[in-house]
C-alpha cells in the first residue's frame, strides 16, 4: 500500500509540472529563472518523495526495479519539462521574428503598392510614349522622304550650278579677253584722241585756204598772138582769200603744199586750144588739143606744189589758141592747201 502511494504522488507531480509546462505564462528571461526554480521545486520534490520513500522503506521492502523505473521517470519528466521551455522560449522567439517579418511584409506591400502605382503611371506615360513615338517615326518618314527629294533637287540644283559656274568662268574669261581688248582700244582711243586733238589744235593754228573758180559765161576767149593771164572770175569757194578773181592769180598765204588742178574746154572748130600753168615765172604744164571738124575739144591735168609764203600759182592761155566756157563751167580752176610746212 505504501507503495502505490508512493508511485501515486510521484505521478501527480509528475502530472503538476506538466500543467505548469503548458500554461504558456512565463516567457524569456523570466521563464528561464523559473524554469530553474521550477526544476529545483521538482527536484525537491523528488527527493522529498525520496526520503519519503527511504523513510517508508526502513519500514517495508520495495522493489528496486519500482525504484529504478521512477527515477527514471522522474529524470525523462525534468528533461522534457526542460525541452518544453526551451521550445517554448524558441516559439516565442519565432513569433517575434515572425511579427518583425510580417511588419517588414506591411511595409513591403505598403512600399509595393506604391510601387505599383507608380509603375501603373510610368505605364501609361510608356504608351503615351509610344503613340508619340509611332507620330515621330511617321513624320519621321515622311521627313525622310523629303530629305530624299531634297537631296535629289539639290543634286540636280548643284549640277545646273556646276553647269552655270562653267559657263560664268567662260563668261568671265571672255569678258576679261573683252576688257584687255577694250582696254587696248581704250589705250589707241586715247592714242587717237590725242593724235585727233593734236591734228585739231595743228588744224585750228593751220590756215583754211581752198578755191574754185569758172572762167566766164560769155563764151568764147581767144585766140591771141601772145599769152594772156585767164582771170577766172566765177568764183565758187574761196577759203582764206588766197584767190584774185581780179587779176586770176592765187597768192600762197602760207609755206606748205598746194593742190591745184584745171579743166580747158574748146569749141571752136578746125583751131587749137590749150592753156599753161605758172608757178611764179616758172611755165609748170601745157595741155593743149587741136579741134577737129567735131568742134569740141578739152583737156584737164593737176600738180601739187610746195609753195613759199608770197608764191604765186596762174594760167595763162596758150598763143594762137581759144578757150570756151558759159554756165555749164566748162574751164575751171581749182586748188587747195594740204598742209603746212
Amino acid at each position: 500500500m505504501r507503495s502505490a502511494a508512493v508511485f501515486l504522488a510521484l505521478l501527480l507531480c509528475l502530472q503538476w509540472t506538466w500543467a505548469q509546462g503548458e500554461s504558456g505564462e512565463v516567457t524569456g528571461t523570466d521563464a528561464e529563472t523559473e524554469g530553474g526554480n521550477r526544476q529545483e521545486e521538482v527536484q525537491f520534490e523528488i527527493q522529498g518523495v525520496g526520503a519519503a520513500h527511504d523513510q517508508s522503506s526502513s519500514q517495508t521492502n520495495i522493489s528496486p526495479d519500482i525504484w529504478a523505473e521512477l527515477k527514471e521517470l522522474r529524470d525523462m519528466a525534468i528533461e522534457q519539462k526542460v525541452e518544453l521551455r526551451n521550445s517554448k522560449s524558441k516559439i516565442e522567439k519565432l513569433e517575434q521574428e515572425n511579427a518583425a517579418t510580417q511588419a517588414r511584409l506591411t511595409a513591403s506591400e505598403s512600399k509595393n503598392a506604391v510601387l505599383e502605382a507608380k509603375m501603373s503611371f510610368y505605364e501609361g506615360v510608356v504608351k503615351e510614349l509610344q503613340r508619340e513615338n509611332m507620330v515621330l517615326e511617321t513624320r519621321m518618314s515622311s521627313s525622310e522622304n523629303e530629305v530624299a527629294e531634297l537631296k535629289r533637287e539639290n543634286a540636280d540644283l548643284l549640277a545646273r550650278v556646276t553647269a552655270n559656274e562653267n559657263k560664268i568662268t567662260d563668261l568671265l574669261a571672255r569678258v576679261t579677253t573683252c576688257e584687255n581688248k577694250i582696254t587696248v582700244l581704250e589705250t589707241r582711243m586715247s592714242s587717237s584722241e590725242n593724235e585727233v586733238a593734236e591734228l585739231k589744235r595743228e588744224n585750228a593754228d593751220r590756215p583754211k585756204v581752198a578755191f574754185s573758180a569758172g572762167l566766164t559765161d560769155a563764151g568764147p576767149v581767144g585766140p591771141f598772138n601772145t599769152e594772156i593771164t585767164l582771170k577766172f572770175s566765177k568764183v565758187f569757194t574761196n577759203i582764206g582769200q588766197a584767190y584774185s578773181p581780179t587779176t586770176g592769180i592765187f597768192t600762197a598765204p602760207v609755206r606748205g603744199v598746194y593742190y591745184f588742178r584745171f579743166t580747158v574746154w574748146g569749141g571752136r572748130p578746125s583751131a587749137w586750144m590749150g592753156a599753161y600753168l605758172y608757178h611764179n615765172e616758172k611755165r609748170m604744164t601745157l595741155s593743149y588739143d587741136y579741134n577737129d571738124e567735131q568742134a569740141y575739144v578739152s583737156a584737164s591735168n593737176a600738180l601739187i606744189l610746195q609753195l613759199e609764203k608770197g608764191d604765186v600759182v596762174y594760167m595763162t592761155l596758150y598763143p594762137g589758141s581759144g578757150v570756151f566756157d558759159d554756165s555749164f563751167n566748162r574751164t575751171i580752176f581749182s586748188g587747195f592747201l594740204l598742209f603746212a610746212l
